[in-house]
């Protein structure tokens, strides 16, 4: 085990050396992970509005069987059978803790549904950050090189018009203009 935590240790080393050496890429890998991440928060909020609607129609459910129950209860009272109104009662009150304790879940649910939003709407802000950030990288890049192209260009076409060569340096044409050349040819 020892052997692929080293071995581990060292690629993530080196590939945080080479994206810090690229910044563009970096943001990229940045990018990348704010989708997921988006991808993730908008799988978790639909879980949790489908979560939310199960509950509410459990609910509602719940709250037609407490009704039935109810008039279970007064049929049997009118009826004289205590008995049956004692075990309608019993039921009841268990459909209305039911009740109450899945009207709890969803009030904790549609605090996640907010929690949620919330989330979803910082990565999407932070998601415009970084591409505001990888623009700006690009346009300098872009500058940059057509900085360096500029000055790599320079010396061919520009700056040096020649008449420095044509004037001192070309002896052939300055022996030949005074017939030094013959002398020297001839020596």
């Amino acid at each position: 085990m020892g052997l692929f935590d080293d071995v581990g240790r060292f690629l993530e080393d080196r590939l945080e050396e080479f994206l810090q050496n690229n910044p563009h890429l970096e943001l990229e890998a940045l990018l990348e992970q704010l989708k997921e991440q988006e991808a993730d928060a908008r799988r978790l909020l639909t879980d949790l509005q489908r979560k939310k609607q199960d509950q509410e129609t459990q609910i509602l459910n719940l709250a037609q069987d407490i009704q039935a129950w109810h008039s279970r209860i007064q049929q049997a009272k009118a009826s004289g059978r205590e008995d049956l109104a004692q075990g309608a009662q019993e039921r009841e009150a268990t459909l209305l803790r039911q009740g109450n304790q899945v009207w709890g879940q969803r009030a904790g649910t549609e605090k996640r549904i907010s929690q949620a939003q919330s989330l979803l709407q910082e990565i999407q802000q932070r998601q415009k950050e970084v591409q505001q950030k990888a623009k700006q990288m690009a346009a300098e890049q872009k500058a940059s090189e057509a900085q360096r192209r500029a000055a790599d260009t320079m010396g061919w076409n520009q700056g040096n018009t020649g008449e420095t060569y044509r004037r001192e340096l070309d002896p052939w044409k300055r022996n030949s203009k005074s017939g030094n050349w013959k002398r020297n040819w001839s020596a």
